[in-house]
């Protein structure tokens, strides 16, 4: 069975979004992980729940990380969609911090939904307030979780919590559950201002 409580305490340090995500799949689970990067997250779930985890990354040097720490990847733009993987083919799909960057936004989450039995999907907040104060100040936002300029960022599709509520609600998808987080900590007051990252559990209806 899977400690929870055990799993969170033990990757607090290490990080919040991971312990959270890490509550959210079941232990030996089958999981996708779109924009997988260097298969960090992978490699944790893979190492405390022991899941059977692929990534999907198109980038050359994450590629070559992916294959040197021994991380399931295949090399693919998801910009195509996902249609080289069956409905409800895995557990839990996940994309972490890389829904901003998606021209086809939708359809990526809509293909999500299809292949897998759940999702997770976290993206960072641009309704959070020091956001707000940047663009009030008359400049485009830079923090941790947005941390480009705007002439090299590779976000195209920045959304708030709010927008995110309300993409849910026009395309049938339940939320099952919805955690903020600022600097590691989560929020509940006032996420949608308060919050920097914004991390959802779906399904659809």
């Amino acid at each position: 069975m899977q400690d929870n409580v055990k799993i969170t305490n033990s990757i607090t340090e290490f990080r919040q979004d991971f312990a959270i995500i890490a509550n959210w799949v079941k232990f030996g689970s089958k999981v996708l992980d779109l924009g997988c990067a260097n298969g960090e997250l992978l490699q944790f779930l893979r190492g405390s729940l022991e899941v059977k985890g692929y990534g999907v990354e198109k980038n050359d040097a994450n590629l070559l990380a992916c294959l040197q720490n021994g991380t399931n990847v295949i090399q693919m733009d998801l910009e195509d969609g996902l249609s080289g993987f069956e409905d409800q083919s895995f557990n839990t799909v996940i994309l972490s911090q890389t829904l901003q960057a998606m021209h086809n936004t939708e359809e990526i989450v809509l293909e999500m939904l299809r292949v897998g039995q759940e999702i997770i999907v976290t993206f960072p907040n641009f309704g959070y307030w020091r956001n707000r104060m940047q663009i009030t100040a008359g400049h485009m936002p830079v923090s941790k979780a947005l941390p480009y300029q705007w002439y090299d960022t590779p976000n195209v599709h920045l959304c708030t919590i709010n927008d995110f509520d309300e993409f849910c609600k026009n395309h049938n998808i339940d939320i099952l559950e919805r955690r903020v987080i600022t600097d590691g900590k989560e929020v509940s007051f006032l996420p949608n201002l308060l919050g920097s990252l914004a991390m959802y559990r779906l399904k659809a209806q």
